[in-house]
């Protein structure tokens, strides 16, 4: 089987949908041999910052000699940004090896019970991990983590970054519900963390801690605050991204008898931590600055908000805004407005993006008197804003995915890979969106 084979095979598996629930990678994780029995995880949950978290947290085992594996979603623009060992992304050779050794098995199931792509490719990086002989793997959730993909995993410990509302239809409507959901990862007698700060949500997580027997940790924001950590220059800029800062560290201090790390590797890996997407700055032609972060929901938003005003006080950008259809584009929109000095609305590169007019009323709305135009794509409105001084993308992951891919930052690849983040399939009864 070849690369390009293999992806065409992967973008087939996107007509399953995208279910919650652990049958499916279970079995096919018995069929391989539970390579997940064979590994060290740190399970990482969250409804904003567990990207970050992972990457602060890979940065620092890597740094202290650890072969780390990581598994996050989506990518920006290639399929192996998913699956790294010391942030080398997997080889094309070894996504046609995995993909061609996990055909057979996906005969085995009912049509109606065909594994997702999100399942598959779950699997297929715990094979990938134990051939490469990682001493940890950092585990992102894909949606919620009770019944996500990869619960199937026992961690060294669960940590779990925040609670806030995203997700809704599949989650629950309630702070209480998406903590049930986020809780859902922790282990009996299993070291748990957490940055939940919301009374409700915090509540449910110690509550799931003490009936499992999970010694609980909760890094509040004084933990950000720390003399030690402030002295630090952190690559992700924003007071959130210190309090995620500090989440890893001190998971990485729960679990030093099983992964011992010196002081000196815990500091030097958070400043050589690397996320792409999350306030990423990138020079413009003109002379300016260009902001990418990925902010998916209100609460991502108003994080970004405070950092522009952190970092550039008295600007106030241009905003490039594309989002997806189901998240809250009010929401998104107040905390847009407020620190736009225009908005420019573009569609995002899939099947469910938000209509742009849709968004741009929602802006209007928000802010009667704001500047706020619609683009039939990005490459469109790139052109009205490439002089500007001070440039926002941002919305969703994958439309910071397709201005990395436009600028060629991140390269280009053969074929478009980005789609293979949603799926296009009807929504069925369970099933979640895609990751």
């Amino acid at each position: 089987m070849t690369y390009d084979e293999a992806i065409e095979f992967l973008y087939g598996l996107r007509w399953f949908g995208a279910k919650l629930g652990l049958e499916n990678p279970r079995r096919l994780a018995a069929w391989a041999g539970h390579p997940e029995r064979q590994l060290r995880f740190i399970h990482v949950a969250g409804t904003n910052g567990k990207g970050s978290v992972c990457a602060f947290l890979e940065s620092v085992y890597r740094r202290a000699g650890y072969r780390v594996g990581l598994f996050t979603s989506p990518h920006l623009v290639r399929f192996g940004e998913r699956i790294q060992v010391n942030r080398q992304p997997i080889p094309e050779s070894a996504v046609a090896r995995l993909v061609a050794r996990m055909q057979p098995r996906l005969r085995r199931f009912p049509p109606d019970q065909h594994p997702t792509f999100f399942e598959v490719v779950t699997v297929m990086a715990l094979e990938y991990f134990v051939e490469q002989e990682c001493e940890v793997v950092i585990w992102e959730t894909g949606m919620g983590g009770r019944l996500d993909a990869t619960n199937i995993v026992t961690p060294l410990a669960a940590v779990i970054t925040n609670v806030q509302y995203d997700h809704q239809r599949w989650l629950g409507f309630t702070l209480r519900e998406i903590a049930t959901e986020k809780a859902g990862i922790l282990k009996p007698g299993r070291p748990a963390l957490t940055a939940a700060d919301e009374p409700e949500a915090l509540e449910v997580i110690r509550t799931t801690a003490l009936r499992l027997g999970c010694p609980l940790r909760f890094v509040g924001s004084d933990a950000a605050q720390a003399a030690w950590l402030r002295s630090l220059s952190l690559p992700l800029p924003g007071e959130h991204q210190r309090r995620n800062a500090a989440l890893a560290a001190e998971t990485v201090r729960v679990l030093q008898h099983e992964l011992p790390v010196s002081q000196t590797a815990l500091e030097t890996g958070l400043q050589e931590a690397f996320w792409p997407g999350r306030f990423q700055r990138l020079r413009l032609p003109g002379g300016g600055e260009l902001v990418l972060d990925g902010a998916h929901n209100p609460a991502a938003m108003e994080a970004l908000c405070r950092t522009l005003d952190e970092q550039y006080p008295g600007i106030r950008p241009v905003v490039v805004l594309g989002v997806m259809a189901d998240k809250d584009l009010a929401g998104i929109a107040r905390h847009v407005t407020r620190r736009a000095a225009r908005v420019l609305c573009v569609p995002i590169p899939s099947e469910r993006s938000a209509d742009p007019d849709r968004l741009a009323r929602a802006c209007q709305e928000a802010a009667p008197d704001l500047p706020v135009r619609v683009y039939p794509s990005l490459a469109a409105a790139w052109e009205q804003v490439r002089e500007e001084r001070l440039v926002v993308v941002t919305g969703s992951l994958y439309l910071v995915g397709q201005a990395l891919e436009l600028l060629g930052s991140l390269g280009t690849p053969a074929r478009d890979e980005k789609p293979l983040n949603t799926w296009t399939a009807p929504a069925l009864s369970g099933q979640a969106p895609g990751v």
